[in-house]
């Protein structure tokens, strides 16, 4: 089980994430690509919110094809353009990670766009599988 490593001498998270994970030993490492809002169609919603939603199933299905599920979540990395962004994105990553006991480490980094105009959010993840 992944233990939160969240110091006494830094300031406490500012959000539903650790300042840093612990694994534990881990027999295995599963590590996504970046996904985007794309659905198996190809649409892509045209907000935050839902590309959100949708690069978080597409993490979830990869995860799920190892066996895993968002427990197993050690890193997230997402990425927005827009700083206004930010709080949709959150809410979507928090709902998602709502009933996870230790949050993963977390990055949100907002970026000059992507490979389609259409493209607001990309998210990629880190996870393990206890030995």
């Amino acid at each position: 089980m992944p233990t939160a490593l969240t110091p006494p001498t830094i300031a406490p998270p500012f959000g539903a994430y650790s300042h840093g994970v612990d694994s534990g030993p881990v027999t295995r490492v599963v590590v996504t690509s970046g996904q985007l809002g794309l659905a198996p169609d190809g649409s892509c919603a045209p907000d935050v919110a839902g590309q959100a939603r949708q690069c978080f199933a597409n993490i979830e299905a990869i995860l799920a094809a190892a066996g895993l599920g968002p427990e197993h979540v050690i890193r997230l990395n997402a990425y927005v353009t827009e700083r206004a962004d930010f709080a949709p994105y959150m809410a979507v990553r928090d709902a998602w990670l709502s009933g996870v006991p230790v949050k993963p480490a977390s990055t949100l980094v907002i970026v000059s766009g992507f490979t389609r105009p259409e493209f607001r959010v990309e998210v990629e993840a880190t996870a393990t599988a206890p030995a």
